[in-house]
C-alpha cells in the first residue's frame, strides 16, 4: 500500500522521482527503490514525506483512508463551523441544529470509510 500511495502522491503533484529525490537530498535509485518498495525509508524520511504531500503517516502506510490527521480535520470543520456562524448570523438554536447535522455526517461518512475496507 504504502508504495503505490507513495507514487499516485507523488503523480498528483506532477513531480518526478528525481525532483522528490533531490528534495530529500537523497539519490534517485533509493527513492525509486522506495515506490517499488524495495527498501523501506526511515521513519524521519517517513515523517518528512508525509509533510511533504500534506498527508499522515498512518495514510501513507495504508493504515488510514484519511489523508490528514483526524486533528487536522477536526481543526478544519471547526473553522468552518465558526465561519458559518459568522458569516450566517446563525441564531444559537440554529448552530445546535448545525451541530447535531454536522455530527451526523461525519459519523455517516467514518462509517463509510470503514466499510469500504
Amino acid at each position: 500500500m504504502f508504495t503505490k500511495r507513495l507514487k499516485d502522491l507523488r503523480l498528483k503533484a506532477g513531480l518526478t522521482q528525481r525532483e522528490i529525490a533531490d528534495y530529500f537530498k537523497t539519490s534517485p535509485q533509493s527513492y525509486a527503490q522506495w515506490e517499488k518498495g524495495l527498501r523501506k525509508p526511515t521513519s524521519d524520511s517517513l515523517e518528512k514525506l508525509a509533510h511533504y504531500f500534506d498527508v499522515s503517516t498512518d495514510y501513507l502506510l495504508g493504515k488510514s483512508e484519511l489523508k490528514q490527521h483526524s486533528s487536522t480535520l477536526l481543526t478544519e470543520a471547526e473553522q468552518a463551523f465558526r465561519t458559518a456562524i459568522d458569516t450566517y448570523q446563525l441564531t444559537p438554536d440554529a448552530q445546535d441544529t448545525l451541530k447535531k447535522e454536522l455530527a451526523t455526517f461525519i459519523e455517516q461518512r467514518a462509517k463509510d470509510l470503514t466499510a469500504d475496507n
